[in-house]
């Protein structure tokens, strides 16, 4: 989720001032800052440090592409379908109290990623890691809106905020694969302990509570449909590679997932408060940004678990190594992030993102020569572009989205562009890792891989030129 939106929850910002402000010393709020760029640093450290992992967790604990599948899916399914929830929750009980509930169960899950016996085990771990992540990312947001109460000096928090993160996505790979080559895979989950601990005392001591509000309901059959939907069709698509495309289990997990997803939207339409407000996607822009958003995703997270394949098992690169080759892909993302902002001024934002889908898909299209042996040098110009085009247009796309419908919304707006990249993310593993176990054709997966995320992302482009260029109907 690089380039996090820099406004503040206004569904926050525009609360009754009944949350009380306790007396603070001069060092609480930066405090408060640091706890909470803590916790959406390390959701984002574990984003992409277990891509340097993938080869010496197979090798550890078997289960082919499919298990590696499922160690990287579970986390994002989970914090794709709990992140809307998880932000109701804050409101209806306290945000502080939540999001040290999230970072205590993202702390205990890590141990027990570590502690793994089997893959089964570090799935299921990983799921539990993934919904403490779901939990920390809205709270942490609600709770620096309410130590910072100002406009400006909330944006400039949330400016930091999100810049540590990033570093902690460019990070991710490079200090993961130095922990594997001197420690072993395990040690990329224990170095989430002494961060998760600092965070708890922090938050703890320092993040004051925000308002409760007891009438905020908590839309239950919708948050079990959603999870159930998801994980279904990561399931069906997973599991296609390895059982076959028509295997009847693999029809039934398509079948199941289509008939949960209706399910969803029957119930989000009755809900009286939805967990996705299915109204928000009558604003057109809105519509549009979400959809740039899961395709992007698609694309972007789903090469990266491809291309972490490729680097260890075809040029049979080391973790290390492998981490190193994504350093200049994930540091390109910030520099642009501070950029994006400034040619979105000059051309308008639809042609900014636009821009930056078109870049990114120029950078899959150089790759497709790659093969066994290709040297990094002719791959890293291709990588840089690839993610300087996502950091490129991220900002914009979460601007253009947030602006797309009323203030007092733009909070649940926010949480809907988070799940709907995550759900991209989920997908974009399930589909191209598919692609490169069938047969052990990782090569020719990866090829089609690019293929295919070159065509997402010129459809992104086009959906939002074509999109802002309509005359508007509301």
């Amino acid at each position: 989720m690089p380039g996090t939106s820099l406004k503040c929850p206004a569904t926050l910002r525009d609360a009754p001032q009944s949350r009380l402000k306790p007396d603070r010393s001069g060092f609480s709020t930066p405090l408060t800052l640091a706890a909470m760029s803590l916790g959406y640093g390390v959701v984002q450290l574990d984003v992409t440090i277990v891509n340097t992992a993938l080869g010496s967790i197979g090798a550890s604990l078997g289960g082919g592409v499919s298990g590696l599948q499922w160690v990287v899916s579970a986390y994002t399914i989970a914090f794709a379908a709990f992140i809307l929830t998880a932000g109701a929750l804050g409101e209806r009980i306290g945000a502080k109290r939540v999001f040290v509930a999230g970072f205590a169960i993202f702390t205990a899950a890590s141990v027990a990623c570590a502690l793994s016996p089997n893959a089964v085990i570090l799935i299921a771990a990983r799921a539990v890691q993934g919904f403490g992540a779901a939990v920390l990312v809205p709270n942490s947001l609600a709770l620096l809106s309410h130590a910072y109460p100002e406009d400006k000096a909330c944006g400039r928090a949330v400016a930091i905020w999100a810049a540590g993160a990033s570093l902690a996505l460019t990070a991710g790979p490079l200090v993961g694969g130095g922990l594997i080559e001197l420690v072993g895979w395990r040690s990329i989950f224990v170095v989430n302990l002494p961060i998760g601990l600092a965070g708890l005392w922090l938050s703890w001591r320092y993040a004051s509570e925000t308002a409760r509000t007891p009438q905020r309901e908590i839309d239950l059959p919708g948050q079990l449909a959603a999870i159930a939907a998801l994980g279904s069709l990561a399931g069906a698509i997973i599991e296609g590679s390895s059982l076959g495309w028509s295997n009847p289990f693999v029809i039934a997990g398509f079948v199941v997932a289509a008939m949960l997803a209706m399910l969803f939207v029957l119930q989000e339409r009755r809900a009286s408060q939805p967990m996705l407000p299915l109204l928000l996607f009558g604003h057109r822009m809105f519509a549009l940004t979400s959809l740039v958003g899961l395709l992007v995703n698609v694309a972007f997270y789903g090469l990266i678990f491809i291309f972490s394949l490729y680097f260890q098992r075809v040029n049979g690169w080391s973790p290390f190594k492998t981490g190193l080759a994504f350093v200049p892909m994930m540091g390109a993302v910030l520099p642009v992030n501070l950029l994006a902002p400034h040619l979105a001024e000059r051309i308008g934002a639809p042609a900014t993102i636009a821009l930056g889908t078109a870049l990114s898909a120029l950078g899959c299209l150089a790759l497709l020569g790659i093969g066994q042996g290709t040297g990094y040098l002719a791959m890293c110009a291709q990588l840089i572009v690839i993610g300087g085009g996502l950091g490129l247009l991220v900002p914009p796309l979460t601007s253009t989205l947030l602006g797309s419908v009323e203030k007092q919304r733009s909070g649940i707006a926010a949480g809907v562009l988070n799940a709907t990249r995550q759900t991209g993310s989920v997908l974009g593993v399930a589909l191209f890792g598919s692609l490169a176990g069938q047969h052990n054709a990782l090569l020719h997966g990866a090829h089609l891989s690019l293929v295919i995320s070159v065509g997402l992302l010129l459809a992104a482009a086009v959906a939002i030129c074509f999109g802002a260029s309509r005359p508007a109907t509301q």
